[in-house]
């Protein structure tokens, strides 16, 4: 019992230490990146001011149609760049949050309305598939389950790459659309509701501890994609956290071990969210606020009909171009989300 106790505080003390090298090297590349900016200001500065200095007239003169760019036109150039790096910079700042850097898990679950909120669960999965594409973010669908007639139930999907949650949790909570129903003979409007919620991946298992006996693991025969094996094979596995209830399902890897290590990748994810939400809670209730959570917080309109409009009814940011948002162009949505929070901690 001793050894089992010295090996796993050996093994936390391990990834506590890694976790603390990563943080480290985050902040030196940081600070570099700072400090490059400063020196390219200071350079551009500097050769303005020696330019002005030997030939202010052509300098500061704007160059003739068809002229070769001057040394005003190349400090110009290097001033706007300057500025581009400096307001992507100055955006990364307003990631304040303990687990911003972190990938996220999301996942979609269609509200009541069968087909027309399955259909629009599935839009939903590839807007946001598009948006990690944009910004190049690596995308892996853990789980999916295909609706009754079209779309899907439900889906987790995996997205990896350098502040996904911290952008990701922006859009958190039920999105709202009111369209004319592809499904309707009559084709009149509907309203759907679909319910997204975004996790941070936690790698790190000394962050989270997840007993044995607190989870029931049950595996079945996959129903969706995954090939001939995953249909021959019980590969699926569900798992069921009792103190908490929370009910996790994997069965789009090939194998079960696969599929039981994404399911236990979500399950953390799930219980840090959990905590997470808690804290917000209490901040709210100590502010005299009340929030409702799940399906209670719509956070967004898509408006297809009768006129074309998205809006954020936390931030009233909108948008007519509901195809560029619905294609994934979200990133205006999410910066106002991010700024409204500022101070909010």
């Amino acid at each position: 019992m001793e050894r089992a106790s010295a090996q796993s505080d050996f093994w936390n003390d391990n990834i506590a230490a890694q976790k603390a090298m990563r943080e480290l090297t985050a902040l030196k590349e940081g600070t570099s990146t700072w400090r490059e900016l400063e020196r390219r200001a200071r350079d551009a500065a500097g050769l303005l001011d020696l330019a002005i200095e030997e030939n202010p007239a052509e300098t500061l003169a704007p160059t003739p149609l068809g002229a070769s760019a001057g040394v005003g036109d190349e400090i110009a150039r290097e001033v706007v760049e300057i500025e581009k790096k400096l307001a992507a910079l100055e955006f990364n700042l307003l990631f304040s949050g303990e687990y911003d850097r972190n990938n996220a898990i999301l996942s979609i679950h269609a509200g009541a309305g069968g087909t027309e909120s399955q259909d629009w669960a599935q839009m939903l999965m590839r807007m946001f598939l598009r948006y990690a594409g944009l910004r190049r973010y690596q995308t892996e669908i853990l789980e999916e389950m295909p609706g009754d007639e079209a779309g899907i139930k439900s889906a987790t999907i995996e997205i990896v790459g350098e502040y996904a949650y911290g952008r990701l949790k922006a859009e958190r909570g039920v999105h709202r659309l009111v369209r004319l129903s592809p499904f309707d003979a009559n084709h009149r409007r509907h309203t759907s509701f679909v319910l997204v919620e975004v996790m941070p991946e936690i790698e790190d298992a000394v962050e989270v501890e997840i007993k044995p006996e607190d989870v029931k693991i049950d595996i079945y025969h996959a129903s969706g994609h995954g090939g001939q094996n995953v249909q021959k094979v019980s590969t699926a596995v569900r798992l069921t956290h009792i103190p908490t209830g929370i009910i996790v399902t994997c069965q789009n890897q090939r194998s079960q071990l696969q599929n039981k290590e994404s399911a236990f990748k979500v399950l953390r994810s799930r219980l840090v969210e959990l905590e997470i939400e808690k804290k917000e809670q209490e901040k709210l209730r100590l502010k005299g606020q009340h929030v409702e959570a799940g399906w209670g917080s719509q956070i967004r309109s898509y408006v297809l009909h009768p006129y074309q409009m998205v809006k954020d009814h936390r931030t009233e940011h909108e948008t007519s171009r509901t195809d560029l948002v619905l294609d994934g162009e979200l990133d205006e949505f999410i910066e106002a989300y991010l700024k409204s929070q500022v101070g909010q901690a």
